[in-house]
């Protein structure tokens, strides 16, 4: 059986110990209580610091837990949150399209899958939650670039690179292209990602009104497209999908 890292242990409980009981505490009452030595401790203690989980106080030079696990908790319950609320919808959303459905959301460059139901039939199929896709290709990664700065940021910096013949990577074409997700409401990935697959994506908010994922169908071309074209009642039907999910969060009408 692997063996834990002390060091995290130690941070781990330095971090349990900081969250509850006084809110602030000194060097020695924290070396103390976990029985440590001082110098072991102020060390985890910096590199907390660095790290944006520990702050120390200027006056008193006690600590206190930071800003960044006030973020990473507010992430996790935000993701929680919006999963549990698609969780219905979603399953409607594949029931009438009769294509997978995937929600996604921004993490590290790209969309994390947060939750994938299959397609209604007896195929085999994969469960993709967890799994990574592109920014700039994917229909959920582009919804995202469109409606969240961050992710129009991070869209911009990274590696556009072409999956197939008709992967949009240049600048300007992509900056178009995300100017006319944001003006129809949902975005396309046609053979852009994948070979012989396309999808459709919409964006989901939450009670600020601010873009918090993406939900899209996922499935073989000739089912999403007739005639070369998306089909538009699956465009309706993802569309409705986000905004019901939207609505569960507290957006109002959309």
């Amino acid at each position: 059986m692997a063996r834990n890292i002390q060091s995290l242990e130690r941070a781990a409980a330095m971090l349990r110990l900081l969250a509850g009981g006084e809110r602030r505490l000194g060097l020695s009452d924290i070396a103390s209580a976990l029985g440590l030595a001082k110098g072991t401790a102020h060390g985890i203690l910096r590199t907390l610091q660095q790290e944006g989980f520990v702050e120390q106080d200027d006056v008193s030079g006690r600590y206190q837990l930071g800003a960044e696990l006030l973020r990473l908790g507010t992430t996790y319950l935000d993701v929680h949150e919006l999963r549990a609320r698609a969780l219905v919808w979603t399953d409607d959303l594949a029931r009438s399209s009769g294509e997978s459905v995937h929600l996604g959301v921004l993490h590290q460059q790209g969309v994390l899958v947060v939750h994938h139901v299959f397609r209604p039939d007896d195929s085999r199929q994969v469960l993709e939650i967890g799994a990574m896709q592109p920014l700039h290709s994917t229909a959920l990664g582009k919804v995202l670039s469109a409606y969240d700065p961050v992710a129009h940021s991070e869209a911009l910096e990274a590696d556009r690179k072409p999956f197939t013949d008709r992967t949009v990577c240049e600048l300007e074409d992509f900056e178009r292209l995300l100017d006319v997700t944001r003006a129809r409401g949902y975005a396309a990935d046609v053979e852009e990602t994948w070979e012989g697959v396309a999808s459709i994506a919409a964006p989901i908010h939450d009670r600020r009104r601010m873009p918090v994922g993406a939900v899209g169908i996922t499935g073989a071309v000739e089912r999403v497209c007739r005639d070369g074209e998306l089909r538009p009642e699956l465009i309706a039907a993802v569309r409705d999908c986000a905004r019901a999910v939207s609505r569960d969060l507290g957006a109002g009408r959309f």
